[in-house]
């Protein structure tokens, strides 16, 4: 799982933050209630998933991949250490899962290793590939990969993958410290592992199993807890992949030559540099041809998709989604432990303030329809388990004023703001991150949305949190911090665990509950393997996490993919032959096109 974060930005055409200034300075309604749907929405089946070749791919060459954010990527750049989205796209190019999945996300048997799965379904031999090798030339083995797991089990171990690794038998114990060895691990040769697991469980086969194997060479007399700042990591880093780090500006650019040994077979390409490239600059840097690929605002593609005739856009369905969280507790250890005196602890007015917003607008006058009203905290992206006859808390600005009002929060003194149902003053402080110009504006959106049905809520330090500092100040649970702004990447599994349990560190709000637990436990148990009990169990989920509301989703998105002209062979559709293969990446001319040629 990852934190995005979004996290993958809030990010808005000029025309439309001029637009929702106006919606949020309107007390009588926002300019869609007033003037209606738009008749010219977008939709992402108007796109394309994958660029081929528009001509023969030259031999070589060099290719430049935006990253697109406001802020430096923190350069953790390893699997097992990493915690940001950036960071893992800065990683993709130059390491790799050694298990690939298809477009169910199901594992297949086409990666870096091959598996065989016992007949009770709880034990996995893996082998690796005899060709597939580390970026020094030394040879990836099960050895390597069984050492990741005691790393992410050592209690040193400063990140949280750990939980991914949960379900391997005799893991806890390790982490524990009551074992000196990871039982469910057996080395079988030096390219064979063997993994058994406490549980069977659908999430195995569909990205449950930890599949990121650490050189033992490499990391194997390092403490633990040196791990994370060393070298090894921040400055040089090695992985599998098609393509080699050569060289890093910290947190702005990566330079990659291509992996002649890569086991899939030699890159197309000779190099590509990643380089952050902000939001507000991103557009200019396609059109003169500064950049080949980046992932494109949305929000932006409407007001510039003609000056950007040298580029093709591809698109998907986002696995992800944002939403508003209310904090309920603390991280404490190891687990999440509510708070019942916490300012957002009453249900009540975590309802109303879900009923108060329109989300829908939202999508449609600043996304053109590319995102859209999210219901459930299990999006559309995953239709079997997505509960669509579940509406959510729907905008419905007098069912929250009544909702306050038999809950006890009136306006007491007559300034047009509600007190809390003891008579005091009730101030909402609010944690949203920077990114765009509509980060701001959307901010405010909901400021103002919450104000029209009385309720006083400003943002944490009066400003936008820059997006490292948003997380760490949410992980380290800030008093400051009431209700907050946040993104989730689903990944390919649905188990929303990794957010929503009680022992989930990214469990940000703090919220714990035993009929979840036990839902979301049954969600990936031996049963759950008959995919209609599991979408039953789902179905149950998201109505308790409806009812209940720690959080509610804001908005469901797509992804679009701005691809120069010259680019062939990027697919940006999961599990597909060539989004899991980047050496058949390749180019048609030495240069980018550029606008206007």
């Amino acid at each position: 799982m990852k934190k995005l974060y979004q996290s993958k930005l809030l990010l808005v055409l000029l025309a439309a933050f001029m637009l929702l200034v106006t919606a949020c300075n309107n007390e009588e309604g926002s300019t869609a209630e007033k003037e209606g749907k738009k008749d010219d929405l977008l939709s992402i089946d108007d796109f394309a998933s994958a660029k081929k070749a528009d001509g023969e791919i030259i031999d070589g060459g060099t290719l430049t991949y935006g990253l697109v954010s406001d802020t430096p990527f923190e350069g953790t750049l390893n699997f097992n250490f990493y915690q940001g989205t950036y960071d893992d796209e800065v990683i993709s190019w130059f390491d790799e899962s050694i298990l690939d999945a298809d477009e169910n996300y199901m594992y297949t048997q086409d990666g870096a290793a091959t598996f065989e799965v016992s007949e009770d379904k709880k034990t996995f031999t893996f082998t690796i590939r005899d060709n597939v090798n580390w970026h020094d030339g030394k040879p990836v083995t099960a050895e390597d990969w069984a050492f990741a797991f005691e790393v992410l089990g050592d209690p040193d171990y400063p990140g949280t993958r750990f939980a991914e690794a949960s379900n391997v038998q005799g893991f806890e114990d390790y982490r524990s410290g009551k074992a000196d060895s990871i039982s469910g691990l057996k080395i079988i040769d030096d390219k064979t592992l063997q993994i058994t697991f406490v549980e069977a469980n659908p999430s195995l086969l569909a990205s449950g199993i930890w599949t990121h194997p650490l050189p033992k060479h490499i990391f194997g007399d390092m403490k633990v807890a040196d791990m994370e700042s060393s070298p090894e990591i921040r400055e040089h880093p090695i992985g599998f992949g098609p393509f080699k780090v050569d060289s890093i500006v910290p947190g702005e650019s990566v330079v990659y030559k291509k992996n002649e040994d890569y086991w899939r077979g030699e890159p197309k390409l000779d190099e590509v540099i990643l380089k952050v490239v902000n939001p507000s600059v991103v557009t200019k840097s396609l059109q003169d041809g500064d950049v080949d690929i980046a992932v494109y605002p949305t929000d932006q593609y409407k007001d510039n998709v003609k000056a950007l005739s040298n580029v093709d856009f591809l698109g998907k369905i986002d696995l992800a989604y944002t939403y508003i969280g209310f904090k309920l507790g603390k991280w404490q250890d190891n687990k999440n432990v509510m708070d019942p005196n916490m300012k957002m602890s009453d249900v009540n007015l975590r309802k109303a303030m879900a009923h108060a917003v329109n989300n829908q607008d939202v999508g449609e006058q600043f996304y053109d329809g590319l995102r859209w009203a999210g219901t459930t905290v299990i999006p559309p992206s995953h239709p079997a388990f997505h509960d669509d006859s579940n509406p959510g808390l729907e905008y419905d600005p007098e069912q929250s004023k009544k909702i306050l009002d038999e809950n006890g929060y009136k306006d007491t003194n007559g300034d047009g703001l509600r007190e809390d149902k003891n008579g005091n003053e009730l101030v909402i402080n609010f944690a949203s991150m920077s990114g765009g110009d509509i980060a701001e504006p959307l901010a405010n959106y909901y400021i103002q949305k919450w104000k029209e049905v009385g309720l006083n809520v400003k943002l944490v330090d009066g400003r936008l949190l820059e997006f490292n500092s948003f997380y760490d100040r949410l992980e380290a649970d800030d008093k400051a911090i009431d209700i907050f702004q946040g993104a989730w990447g689903v990944g390919s599994d649905v188990d929303p665990t990794g957010l929503w349990g009680s022992a989930a560190a990214f469990n940000y709000t703090r919220w714990t509950n035993e009929e979840s637990d036990q839902l979301l436990a049954e969600g990936i148990s031996e049963k759950a393997f008959d995919e209609q009990y599991r979408s039953e169990v789902y179905e149950k989920w998201q109505k308790l996490m409806t009812e209940e509301i720690p959080a509610f989703p804001t908005l469901y998105r797509s992804e679009l993919t701005a691809v120069n002209k010259r680019v062939a062979n990027w697919d940006v559709k999961p599990g597909t032959k060539l989004f899991n293969d980047r050496s058949q990446l390749g180019v048609t001319a030495e240069k980018p096109e550029v606008a206007g040629q």
